[in-house]
């Protein structure tokens, strides 16, 4: 089963402002549903029954105290001119404190033979872009200095994910909630 490790969005006030912008956003790309809105922590891959119970144990052992997470700014990877994600970024303390579970998260799975293959970078993808649509820095000029207001952190997820014609349908497998 195809799964990875997620912070979720939960305040509706922030999931509305998102939308908000996906709708006057306009450019030729598969806006996020936003009922699957994350931070990805780790990206699993696929993996089987058994696996995922191992995950399931040391995902368990991590302790984290909550913390606060203000999502702002706008940016895309790789870069504007060629975009392949929109995505909304955070500040700078909150960005540090979901680094810094993502780095326990990494370390309590790494013995089970998984790494991240790149640096964590706090970003919630609210677009999708799979054709090229040219140079968006102007449409993203409006929304740079965005705020879109606090998500109160107390759990992260381990999810399983179906990819599917209409898009992927996530599930949870386990939920780890703060000290």
């Amino acid at each position: 089963m195809r799964s990875f490790v997620a912070v979720e969005i939960t305040e509706q006030e922030i999931i509305d402002k998102i939308r908000n912008i996906q709708d006057e956003l306009k450019i030729k790309a598969k806006p996020v549903n936003s009922k699957n809105m994350h931070f990805t922590l780790q990206f699993l891959g696929d993996i089987t029954e058994s696996t995922s119970k191992n995950i399931q144990k040391a995902l368990q052992t991590v302790s984290f105290e909550p913390f606060e997470l203000l999502l702002k700014g706008i940016g895309v990877f790789p870069k504007p001119e060629l975009p392949r994600v929109v995505w909304i970024g955070t500040d700078e303390k909150g960005g540090k404190n979901l680094k810094d579970l993502a780095h326990m998260v990494n370390d309590v799975l790494s013995p089970l033979g998984f790494q991240s293959d790149k640096p964590f970078k706090p970003h919630l993808t609210i677009f999708r872009i799979k054709s090229k649509i040219g140079d968006i820095t102007k449409d993203l000029e409006r929304f740079r200095g965005i705020e879109l207001g606090p998500q109160q952190i107390t759990q992260f997820k381990l999810k399983k994910s179906i990819l599917t014609s209409k898009g992927p349908t996530y599930s949870d497998l386990l939920e780890v909630n703060s000290t």
